[in-house]
Order: C-alpha cells, then sequence, then structure tokens
C-alpha cells in the first residue's frame, strides 16, 4: 500500500510538472514519455462517473436525460478520444458539452480530441488563459464558445448541474462542478490529497482566496468530492484542508510581521532552499504578504 501511494504521489507531481505556466504544454521528447495507465470509468453517483488513467487529471461526466456532460479533457487528444469511448462504453446518450474546470494543460490540452461541435463551456477567465497560451504554444486549443462569471446553472430533464465560480484560488478561473440532484462536487485542481494546493501566481491565484472558496465548497455539503489528482474527498477532508492552509497562512503571516525572510520561512518549514519549478503553497504566502506591505 505504501508503494501505492507513492507512485501515486509521483504521478501527480508528473502531470502538474509538464503542464507549462499558460495552460498548454509542449510536447514531450519519446525518451521522457511514460505510458500512462489505461482509461477507466469509476460510478460516482447515478448520474456522476469518473474518468480516471490516460495522459492527464482525472476527468469525469454527468449523464443527463438526453446527453451527457463532459468535464475536463485530459492531457492529450488520443487521451481525450479514449475517454470519448470509455463514456461510449457506459451510455449510448450524446457528448453535447464540455465543462473546464480550469485551463491548467493536463485538464485542457486534450480538447482538439473532441468533435468540433462540442459545446465547450468555462469561466471567462479560463477561456482567457487559453486564448493567451494559444499565442505561443505549441499545441493550440480551441477556445471555450461559452463562458460565465459567476454562476451558470444548466438543466437536462429533471437534472440540474450548477457551475460555481467562487473567486480567485488555484487559478483567479477555476469553476466547481455540482450536482444537486446527486450531491456531488466536482472542484479540479482545488483540492490535493497528501500535499498541500498548488497556487498559481501567473493566472492570479490566491491563497487567502483559496481559503474562501474551500469553505464555499464545503457549504455545498456535498456527499463526494471529485478533484483532478486524488481519490473522490469527503466533506472532512475539505475542511481539514481548509484548516491547514489557514495555519499555515497564520503562521506565516507572524514570521513576516517579525521580519523574517523566505529563506527564514522556508527553513522553518522544511522546505529546500533552492528554487522550485512551482513554488510551495507557503512561498505563494510569503509573496503575497511581502506584496501586500
Amino acid at each position: 500500500m505504501k508503494k501505492v501511494r507513492i507512485l501515486t504521489f509521483l504521478s501527480i507531481i508528473l502531470f502538474i510538472a509538464v503542464s507549462t505556466a499558460n495552460g498548454q504544454q509542449k510536447k514531450q521528447p519519446p525518451q521522457y514519455r511514460q505510458e500512462p495507465a489505461p482509461v477507466s470509468v469509476h460510478e460516482i453517483s447515478q448520474h456522476v462517473y469518473e474518468v480516471r488513467g490516460g495522459a492527464g487529471a482525472n476527468c469525469a461526466f454527468i449523464v443527463g436525460d438526453k446527453e451527457v456532460y463532459a468535464v475536463d479533457a485530459k492531457m492529450d487528444d488520443q487521451s481525450a478520444r479514449d475517454m470519448i469511448s470509455a463514456i461510449k462504453a457506459t451510455t449510448g446518450k450524446p457528448i453535447r458539452n464540455l465543462l473546464i474546470t480550469h485551463s491548467d494543460g493536463d485538464h485542457v490540452n486534450g480538447i482538439p480530441g473532441f468533435p468540433a461541435e462540442t459545446n465547450i463551456i468555462s469561466h471567462d477567465n479560463s477561456a482567457g488563459h487559453i486564448r493567451k497560451a494559444n499565442e505561443s504554444g505549441e499545441i493550440k486549443i480551441p477556445p471555450p464558445n461559452m463562458t460565465f462569471s459567476h454562476q451558470l446553472n444548466l438543466y437536462s430533464g429533471d437534472l440540474e448541474i450548477n457551475l460555481f465560480y467562487f473567486g480567485p484560488a488555484h487559478t483567479d478561473g477555476d469553476v466547481v462542478i455540482f450536482v444537486p440532484n446527486d450531491r456531488v462536487a466536482i472542484m479540479g485542481d482545488l483540492f490535493f490529497k497528501g500535499m498541500d494546493p498548488l497556487i498559481h501566481e501567473h493566472k492570479n491565484g490566491s491563497s487567502e482566496g483559496l481559503i474562501n472558496v474551500l469553505q464555499r465548497i464545503v457549504d455545498l455539503n456535498a456527499e463526494k468530492y471529485l478533484s483532478g489528482h486524488a481519490e473522490p474527498a469527503t466533506k472532512a477532508e475539505i475542511e481539514s484542508l481548509r484548516r491547514t492552509v489557514v495555519e499555515k497562512r497564520d503562521r506565516v503571516m507572524a514570521m513576516v510581521k517579525d521580519g523574517k525572510s523566505l529563506d527564514d520561512v522556508k527553513k522553518a518549514f522544511g522546505i529546500p532552499l533552492e528554487q522550485s519549478r512551482w513554488p510551495s503553497l507557503v512561498e505563494r504566502i510569503y509573496g503575497e504578504m511581502t506584496q501586500e506591505e
């Protein structure tokens, strides 16, 4: 079991590391590519299924009255096509909508694998990040054709799907998808199990915003919470993560008030002093607080 957890953790790091700053990724040389696990479908509730395996983050799909709503698109078009095949093997209903939780490459690079007529829905800011990345990215991603700013409610027969934007957290375009009929929430990269969440400065993420967003997610009172890089979580696990982020933010705040340097803070938290590709949560908190001064 310990080995399985270590491999899972390393897989998460791999997914994050190969996503570029603006959301799209460059193709990796063959010698650095690793074969992902096969795509598999896992029933979560009456209408909600999680898609694991393939290249990229966990995805999901919601089966409505007459159509399917896919959630996120994997890291490449082949994995997206594998995901579509898995969905078709589960239900005969057509995939008409693709809901995007945020703009990171391991969630959106597979969009070209979806049929051109698919309706792509995201937050306004995520659409902007995708368009910006397309200006220089090797992989061109079809941008969302439908966006919203605060809340969007979709209906399929008696099934209701709520898309919420609670503010900047991991990025400034994180969408939480809630299926009230099933009490299931899908939250992208707002939750990691066994590691701190990432805050993308270049996408206007915010640690204080993350604390607020996690509380709003808790307030949904879902029975199951799905995320991009972990097994389904409980409400108690989301609450625990929020407390951890609050505790770290309070501790860093006290050290900043005492005039401690970033190296002092990193040493106190046991974080290596050398620069990492993705700054830790503690580093982002320190950066936000020193910029506010």
